[in-house]
C-alpha cells in the first residue's frame, strides 16, 4: 500500500464516557466538534461512541453526524435512575464491571482503532489502550483546576491534616497547588463519599500513562494551571473546550411558532435581562424544603424566574406566582443565550459553568457535590463573574431562608447598581474570551487541530 493509500485509511476514534449525564454530554459534544472541524488534508474520521444499552436508549434517537456511530456494552452497572441512592456502589461498578465487555466490543470493531478517547473516570481505560498499543486520549470533564487538585491530592492530605471538620477548618487556605490561587479547604473537591474520592484519585493517577490529556475547559479560563500541568506531563495537555452544544445553537433556526417550546415563548414575553434562570443539577439537588424556600423568596422578590425542577414540576407550579415558570427540563444553553435571561442560579456543575461563560451570564453559586465548591470559588474569586448564595457565616445552615434569598436576588438582578454592572462586564469579557477560543486560530481550535493531526499521523505510519 503506497503513502497516498495509507493517508486515505480512516482515522477511527473509539470514545467512551463515564455513564453519567455530566460526562456523556461533553464527550458527545467534543465528538461533534471533532467531525465538524476536519480539514481536507486529513484522512477520513470515524468515531464509534460506546455507551451502555440503557444510555443508548437515552441518546440513540438524537440526530448525529453520519461519521459518528453508536456501539453498546451490556448494562453491567446499576441503572442511571437508581445511582443517586447508592452512588459509591455505582461508581465501584463502573470501575470494575465495564472493562471486560468493552474489550470484547473492541475485538469486533472495524476498521482498526486509531485512538481511544477515554473518560479519565474509567479507571481501566488507559490500561486497555496501552495493552493493545492504541494511543489513549484521557478526557477530563471537570475543570483543569480540579484535575490538578486530584493530581496533587496526597500533598493536600498531608499538608491540610485531612480528614478535617469543615466547620472548624473550612477557612484554612491551601496555597501550594501549582498554578492555582490560594483555595480554602471548604472549596476543595471533598464533598463526596470517601470511597468515591479514593477511586477518583486512582483514576487521575492513571493519566500519566496516557498519550494525551484533553480538558473540556479552555486555556484562557485556566492558563496558569494548564501551563503547570503541561510542564509536569511528557505528552500534550490540550484544553479543547468549551465542549458544550454551541454547534446546535448556531445551526438551529426556528421554522415557525409551533416549533418554539412553551418556556422559550414565555421568555420571549419577558423584558431584556430580567429573568433569573435557576437550575440546581440533574443528579443531586436540594431538599424539598429548600426548594420551597427558593420559590417563596422568588415570588416575594418581584424578579421573574424560570426554574428547572425535575420531578417536582407540578407541585412547584402550584406555588409559583405570576412572575415564575417551573419546567422539568429545558435546552439550557439556548435559555442562557436568550436576551431575557440576566442571571443564573447554579449548582456549579462544570458543564453548566461553561455554558454560562459562553452565554456571558453572571452566576449565583450554590455548590452541592464534589467539584462544585471548587468551581464556585473560580467563578466568585478568580473570574469575578458571580456571587456565593451562602457566605462563610451561612455555610453551616441546613436551610437558606427566603428572607436572605429575596434580598440577595434583588441585589443580584439590579442591572443599575455598580456591583451589578461590574459583574456583568466581567461576564461579557469571559464570553468574548470563549468566542475567540473556538474561532479559527483560537486556542481551542488550534488544540483540536493539533490533536487530530497527531493521531492522523500515527495512523499513517
Amino acid at each position: 500500500m503506497d503513502a497516498a493509500e495509507l493517508q486515505r485509511q480512516p482515522c477511527h476514534i473509539v470514545a467512551m464516557p463515564f455513564p453519567g449525564r455530566g460526562h456523556v454530554n461533553p464527550m458527545m459534544n467534543l465528538c461533534k466538534i471533532l467531525v465538524s472541524s476536519r480539514s481536507r488534508q486529513h484522512p477520513p474520521l470515524i468515531i464509534t461512541f460506546v455507551v451502555t444499552e440503557e444510555w443508548l436508549g437515552f441518546i440513540g434517537s438524537h440526530p448525529m453526524p453520519g461519521n459518528i456511530r453508536f456501539a453498546t456494552i451490556p448494562n453491567v452497572v446499576p441503572s442511571e435512575r437508581l445511582k443517586a441512592a447508592d452512588f459509591p456502589g455505582f461508581y465501584e461498578a463502573v470501575m470494575t464491571k465495564m472493562e471486560a465487555p468493552f474489550e470484547q466490543l473492541l475485538d469486533r470493531l472495524h476498521p482498526p482503532v486509531t485512538a481511544f478517547l477515554a473518560d479519565v473516570e474509567l479507571l481501566w481505560g488507559v490500561g486497555v489502550g496501552n495493552r493493545r498499543n492504541i494511543p489513549v486520549a484521557s478526557l477530563w470533564t471537570m475543570s483543569a483546576s480540579v484535575f490538578s487538585m486530584f493530581h496533587h491530592f496526597d500533598s493536600i492530605l498531608h499538608n491540610s491534616h485531612f480528614p478535617v471538620n469543615l466547620s472548624e477548618h473550612g477557612a484554612q487556605r491551601v496555597e501550594y497547588i501549582p498554578g492555582i490561587s490560594p483555595t480554602s479547604v471548604a472549596d476543595l473537591p471533598t464533598r463526596a463519599d470517601p470511597r468515591v474520592l479514593k477511586r477518583a484519585v486512582e483514576c487521575v493517577s492513571q493519566v500519566s500513562n496516557a498519550q494525551y490529556l484533553l480538558f473540556t475547559s479552555l486555556y484562557d479560563l485556566e492558563p496558569r494551571v494548564v501551563d503547570a500541568l503541561g510542564a509536569e506531563f511528557s505528552f500534550p495537555v490540550l484544553p479543547v473546550g468549551p465542549t458544550i452544544p454551541f454547534l446546535d445553537i448556531s445551526s438551529n433556526h426556528s421554522t415557525g411558532s409551533d416549533d418554539v417550546p412553551a418556556h422559550l415563548s414565555w421568555l420571549d414575553s419577558q423584558p431584556e435581562r430580567s429573568v433569573l434562570y435557576i437550575s440546581l443539577g440533574s443528579f443531586l439537588s436540594v431538599s424539598m424544603d429548600q426548594m420551597d424556600e427558593i420559590v417563596a423568596a422568588m415570588n416575594e422578590s418581584g424578579v421573574g424566574y424560570l426554574l428547572v425542577a425535575r420531578g417536582e414540576t407540578s407541585r412547584l407550579n402550584t406555588k409559583c406566582g405570576e412572575r415564575g415558570l417551573v419546567v422539568p427540563w429545558c435546552d439550557q444553553l439556548r435559555v442562557l443565550c436568550h436576551p431575557s435571561v440576566g442571571g443564573f442560579w447554579t449548582h456549579c456543575g462544570w458543564n453548566s459553568t461553561l455554558e454560562a461563560v459562553f452565554a456571558g451570564i453572571p452566576m449565583l453559586t450554590f455548590p452541592i457535590f464534589l467539584d462544585q465548591p471548587s468551581n464556585s470559588k473560580q467563578i466568585v474569586e478568580d473570574w469575578k463573574t458571580g456571587w456565593r448564595v451562602k457566605n462563610q457565616a451561612d455555610a453551616d445552615e441546613e436551610l437558606f431562608t427566603r428572607g436572605k434569598i429575596r434580598e440577595l436576588v434583588q441585589r443580584f438582578m439590579d442591572l443599575e447598581s455598580s456591583e451589578g454592572k461590574e459583574i456583568r462586564k466581567r461576564a461579557t469579557e469571559l464570553k468574548e474570551i470563549c468566542q475567540r477560543a473556538i474561532t479559527e486560530g483560537g486556542s481551542s481550535n488550534r488544540n483540536l487541530d493539533a490533536f487530530i493531526r497527531h493521531i492522523s499521523q500515527g495512523n499513517s505510519r
